[in-house]
């Protein structure tokens, strides 16, 4: 069969949920096409074996950006979800919704729709929520929603510590505020992960209106002479096939991957597409431009307590009987753990109105997202801190007209000036925590920044040379009017019939928190609009 109503390109958060929602009816065929394979490999499902999933190089794309000239020529690893449920697969399964102001803003831009009050039913829609329902939650969805069952003692040092320093508690982070310290609430489910694959795809696999292609590497979109989306071309075992959509295409590959795929396809930016012998098919110049990510720098120290995640005696005698739990007691324990079960949202001023950093506090000593496995030889703790709202942007460009090739990303951190200071003061302010007992009684020697880091032309040398992202790339086919708008406020790319980008790039900017929870908004709320549409 190569004909069908709707094709979706892309398995991941918003894949997923659109595979759901257009496929229950019945009256429609959906097709879903994922370069990745399927999500049955064990480091998805347990928890704790987000760790390896940063390595796989079968299940994550591995993307590197291009020397970030704002950082030294570094490149900057980028990791994202290759595999059914997408990103949602492998990331460390924190809850977050952002802030009110977020989406009050989007629709301030002009984006009819999108304010927090129209956006808060798909929050509460999608997610069944172990807490019960209330004014911000739901319990009717498919994500499950739950409090971690993994939460060594150290976890509540560091809230201690943290209100020690000045900041509240928060029970909720996707309450009526968002600021404060405490635990983060996890896609989990019975000690599981609960992916957006988990939630929204495999329980609807029988459907026989649903066709799922894993391993299909899309090459390119079809577009007819009137500048109409009519199919998708995508490479399985060497081959090339074409298949075709009555009504839509849905493009669905995230940030990085959706632009580079419109440019391939001949949308985008002029220069861009002759510079890689592209013909050009509609000219969008925002294409590829707006990349915002949340630029996130950590801070590590010598700690004197053996229950943490660390290649020692003592603490491989800890992990293993936590594991025991794993296994006999229903999937309780460290096993579960999704390493960063603590932070919060907190003010780099107090005369800020609302929250502008985030924190994930980590019972290890980290370093290079976790792959530096020598870091573990030491009993450790890591505060990550990350700027919610930078000022820099960055781009997604190609490295060539090929679909086997990675898109080339530039960052671009650090490259306004306001980002830097923020930045530093994120610094100081994770060594101030990690300084109020109880952290300190047990605190040694920082490994990073280190005592020879204290003024603020050294910690912003430091940033330079250590600040990574925390996995949150937002804003390549940006939703507005303006001139650099790839999408309107239903998604629809402007200038092209039948075609719809549907995940994070279409945000016009970054939220304040981690981005999955709001993808998979994005997804519910859009497929009620196309489900409207064709009624």
């Amino acid at each position: 069969m190569n004909n069908f109503d709707f094709i979706i390109i892309g398995g991941g958060s918003a894949g997923c949920v659109l595979a759901d929602k257009l496929s229950a009816c019945g009256n429609y065929q959906i097709c879903l096409l994922e370069a990745g394979p399927k999500d049955t490999h064990w480091s998805i499902h347990m928890p704790i074996g987000v760790s390896e999933l940063m390595k796989n190089k079968v299940l994550n794309w591995q993307f590197n950006s291009a020397p970030e000239v704002t950082q030294n020529n570094r490149k900057i690893f980028n990791p994202r979800g290759r595999t059914l449920g997408g990103s949602s697969s492998i990331n460390a399964m924190l809850y977050v919704r952002g802030q009110k102001e977020d989406y009050d803003h989007w629709a301030a831009l002009g984006n009819e729709g999108w304010s927090f009050d129209e956006v808060l039913p798909y929050f509460k829609s999608t997610q069944h929520q172990e807490r019960g329902e209330d004014e911000f939650h739901g319990i009717d969805g498919s994500l499950n929603v739950a409090d971690s069952s993994s939460k060594p003692p150290i976890h509540d040092s560091f809230i201690s510590s943290a209100q020690q320093a000045g900041f509240p508690f928060n029970k909720d982070f996707n309450g009526e505020n968002q600021e404060g310290v405490g635990y983060y609430q996890v896609t989990q489910i019975n000690g599981q992960r609960c992916s957006a694959a988990k939630a929204f795809l495999t329980p609807n696999l029988h459907r026989s209106n649903l066709t799922v292609i894993t391993d299909a590497q899309v090459q390119k979109l079809l577009i007819d002479e009137n500048k109409v989306a009519t199919g998708v071309c995508y490479k399985v075992k060497g081959h090339n096939h074409n298949i075709f959509a009555k009504k839509e295409v849905l493009l669905s590959a995230g940030a990085f991957n959706s632009p580079q795929l419109m440019m391939l396809s001949g949308i985008g930016p002029k220069d861009e597409l002759a510079k890689h012998n592209i013909d050009l098919v509609h000219e969008l110049a925002g294409v590829g431009q707006n990349l915002q990510d949340h630029p996130d720098t950590v801070v590590v120290t010598h700690h004197k307590r053996d229950d943490l995640l660390a290649i020692r005696p003592k603490a491989m005698w800890w992990l293993f009987k936590q594991a025991l739990q794993y296994f006999k007691q229903k999937r309780s324990g460290i096993l579960t753990s999704v390493v960063a079960e603590s932070g919060g949202f907190i003010k780099s001023r107090p005369d800020l109105s609302r929250p502008d950093l985030q924190l994930h506090f980590i019972p290890a000593a980290f370093d290079d997202h976790g792959r530096d496995m020598k870091m573990l030889l030491n009993y450790g703790i890591s505060m990550h801190t990350c700027l919610l709202r930078p000022k820099s942007r960055g781009s997604v460009t190609l490295y060539g007209n090929k679909a086997s090739q990675h898109p080339k990303v530039t960052l671009n951190m650090l490259a306004h000036e306001d980002d830097q200071k923020d930045m530093v003061q994120a610094v100081k302010i994770a060594r101030s925590i990690l300084s109020q007992p109880p952290l300190s009684e047990n605190n040694g020697k920082e490994i990073f920044p280190g005592d020879n880091t204290q003024s603020d032309a050294e910690i912003l040398e430091f940033v330079k040379n250590k600040a990574n992202t925390i996995y949150h790339p937002v804003g390549t086919c940006k939703m507005g009017n303006d001139d650099m708008a790839v999408v309107d406020n239903n998604l629809k790319v402007h200038g092209i019939q039948q075609l719809r980008v549907i995940d994070a790039s279409i945000m016009p900017t970054l939220i304040s928190g981690n981005t999955n929870a709001p993808t998979i908004m994005i997804a519910a709320k859009v497929a009620d609009k196309i489900l409207s549409q064709y009624a």
